[in-house]
């Protein structure tokens, strides 16, 4: 598996990007996240985007972090929002969503961010057993979705020594 920084307006990055809007509208019943986000927002050293391929070139995973400071949708100074941490159906369980994260969180511990922040909504458990066993906890909501009951918020410290899960 080769892990590799791309531009979230990426050919493969924008096809992931769709298919995990699809599974998105499938488990909501909705259009998809309606989050604003825009390709610079990932750009370095104020975020990382990167696309993990398999064996055939084939992109299987993706995921994203963005500088966040305090705002009126209830971020922190120094946060680092994890984005569109997804892994295509034939490629779960290989432990891709683990080592993107575990990418992302170290760049933007060297970029100087002290949190990192995602929200993800309660009908995705996967989602929410990876951040849970990766370090995360719930706290307040924030972005987009912070009045939504179906959103859930987590946290994590980037400060300190590196944590592995």
């Amino acid at each position: 598996m080769l892990i590799q920084p791309r531009p979230y307006d990426h050919p493969d990055a924008v096809k992931l990007n769709d298919q995990v809007q699809l599974e998105y509208a499938a488990r909501y019943g909705d259009g998809g996240d309606a989050t604003p986000l825009d390709a610079t927002m990932f750009d370095p050293p104020q975020g990382l985007y990167l696309l993990a391929y398999d064996e055939q070139s084939r992109p299987v995973a993706t995921g994203g972090w963005r500088t966040q400071d305090r705002n009126a949708e209830g971020y922190s100074d120094g946060d680092a929002e994890i984005k569109r941490l997804f892994v295509v159906p034939e490629g779960r369980g290989r432990g891709l969503a683990r080592r993107i994260l575990a990418a992302l969180e170290a760049d933007a511990r060297a970029a100087g961010r002290t949190r990192m922040v995602l929200e993800t909504g309660d009908q995705q458990p996967e989602a929410i057993a990876l951040y849970a066993s990766s370090g995360y906890t719930p706290c307040a909501k924030f972005g987009h979705y912070r009045l939504y009951d179906t959103s859930i918020c987590m946290a994590k410290p980037l400060t300190g020594p590196a944590q592995t899960a």
